[in-house]
């Protein structure tokens, strides 16, 4: 258990890989951002790509400046201890036909995931691993920001519980949940690396609206418009205001720098606005 443990990265591995960016207001990209107040030194808020991508793991000066001037970091939840709300109670053996059974536990072993682990695992969770083209391991840019974070002596929180961050797309429907699981099944592995890579050089564009557009014609292929709504409002919107208010509450006590999926950052629910509408100025880094 402690393997798969290692082996869950936060949700936006997926999903801020896979999930809209709404635009940012024109003319505005970057994906480090200083958060202002009056009386309160500054914070910083950083889009993340959740992968240990080598090409996004070489940090820039700016980013590690801002962590040795803050008092705390935040991601977007911690590596989680405990591991039921990654569970449900049945097991997909009961859900999915044969075919799709042996296509599961075919990517189980490419992602180093025990076969008895999978089946039990939420089905949209497990479409989300496995739509990567190949295991994460534990040094995806978010670990290695805490891991920093810890060298410098500075607190880490989390944004999220475990429970929150893990049950965020419980509530829809089972239906729903398998359509999303069927979808990864059925993707031939070029597709996935392909994939992979159009997101990766969006983000390293660092341009909300190309990364938008990327991930507009990688999603339209995968699921329907319906379930693609559905989807966006609970990983984004939904969170995204909750994210604001405990960040918010976190920069008006000290300086801290919150690293989240950058799919949270733009457009009039992104983060970027939320924050701007609580009060503080926020402007782009790099």
């Amino acid at each position: 258990m402690q393997r798969l443990s290692r082996r869950v990265p936060p949700l936006i591995a997926f999903v801020a890989l896979w999930l809209a960016m709404a635009a940012a207001v024109a003319g505005e990209r970057g994906l480090l951002w200083k958060i202002e107040a009056p009386g309160v030194p500054a914070s910083y808020l950083f889009g993340t790509i959740h992968t240990d991508d080598h090409r996004v793991t070489d940090f820039s000066p700016q980013l590690r400046a801002a962590l040795r001037q803050v008092e705390g970091f935040m991601m977007e939840t911690l590596p989680p201890r405990d591991l039921s709300p990654i569970f449900m109670t049945e097991t997909l053996e009961s859900l999915l036909q044969p075919q799709e059974l042996e296509r599961l536990r075919e990517l189980a072993g490419q992602h180093a995931l025990r076969e008895d682990v999978a089946l039990r695992m939420k089905p949209w969770l497990l479409a989300t691993l496995f739509s990567l083209p190949r295991p994460q391991s534990p040094f995806a840019q978010d670990n290695l920001l805490m891991s920093m974070a810890h060298d410098l002596g500075l607190p880490v929180h989390g944004l999220e519980e475990t429970a929150e961050h893990f049950g965020v797309l419980d509530d829809l429907p089972m239906p729903q949940q398998l359509t999303l699981l069927r979808a990864a099944l059925a993707q031939p592995q070029e597709k996935r690396e392909a994939a992979y890579e159009r997101v990766v050089q969006a983000y390293l564009g660092r341009d909300p609206e190309q990364i938008l557009k990327v991930d507009e014609q990688l999603t339209s292929a995968m699921v329907s418009a319906e379930l693609w709504a559905a989807i966006k409002s609970r990983l984004l919107d939904r969170r995204n205001v909750r994210m604001a208010e405990r960040i918010a509450a976190q920069a008006r006590q000290g300086p801290v720098l919150v690293a989240v999926g950058a799919a949270h950052l733009p457009g009039e629910a992104g983060l970027i606005a939320l924050l701007r509408r609580a009060g503080f100025r926020v402007q782009a880094v790099e």
